[in-house]
């Protein structure tokens, strides 16, 4: 599909401590996409919550191997874990009885996902999620504070993509990790439209610019990436 042709070459310029500077650019949006360019990339629609149906369909974990996602994490059992652009809690309570001994932070900047949560929390022993109110900018955590990250057909959808992985590199301790899982673009079989899909050259473009490490990417899943990043150790 394309895209339109550019019309407007104005770009916003950010530059932080993490990683060189990037910007921002705007064109005709095509038809899935806001028209908003990050390092190349136009930025998708994001799912409303509207799509919860879609998120907790029957058979999703057949088709996508969700089970596979969470084994791949390899959680310690006292890991601190966000899900940043948790949605329905898909993941998040998945992942909620591999760390009897530490967190589930469940990030959203949608409340009406976070209500929807909330709602299953109350319904089962979930008591080590939490629920947090993000920014289009900022994760909303506190420094320092997370093992990992896990960001499932989200960030994709992230209007401010910079800002959003600066906040999240800075609530990761030193050598946490970030896993990003995205549908296949390199992949025309995928039966995914293309602003909802990410190469892997573009997601480590926009992950090593804020200062993350490329780690791996697994190819274990049916039709996502599973990237691993990593935050560096400093040196002593």
């Amino acid at each position: 599909m394309a895209l339109g042709s550019p019309e407007i070459s104005e770009a916003e310029s950010s530059s932080t401590s993490l990683g060189a500077s990037a910007s921002y650019s705007q064109r005709r949006p095509s038809r899935d996409g806001i028209g908003k360019l990050y390092m190349g990339r136009e930025i998708s629609f994001v799912m409303g919550h509207q799509g919860v149906d879609w998120l907790e369909r029957r058979g999703r974990e057949r088709e996508e191997r969700t089970d596979l996602v969470v084994d791949g994490m390899e959680l310690a059992p006292d890991a601190i874990v966000a899900d940043i652009g948790a949605g329905s809690g898909h993941f998040t309570f998945r992942i909620s009885p591999r760390v009897p001994e530490g967190r589930v932070l469940a990030v959203d900047i949608q409340p009406e996902m976070l209500a929807a949560i909330e709602k299953r929390q109350r319904q089962g022993p979930f008591l080590n999620v939490e629920t947090v109110l993000g920014t289009e900018t900022d994760a909303n955590l506190p420094a320092a504070s997370v093992d990992a990250v896990l960001m499932v057909d989200a960030y994709h959808e992230f209007s401010h993509p910079r800002e959003m992985m600066v906040s999240t590199v800075e609530a990761l301790r030193p050598g946490g990790q970030v896993f990003l899982v995205e549908y296949r673009s390199e992949d025309p079989t995928v039966p995914i439209l293309p602003l909802h899909k990410m190469t892997e050259s573009q997601a480590r473009l926009e992950m090593e610019a804020v200062g993350l490490e490329f780690v791996e990417n697994r190819a274990m899943l049916p039709q996502q990436h599973f990237l691993i990043f990593r935050k560096p150790k400093p040196y002593s």
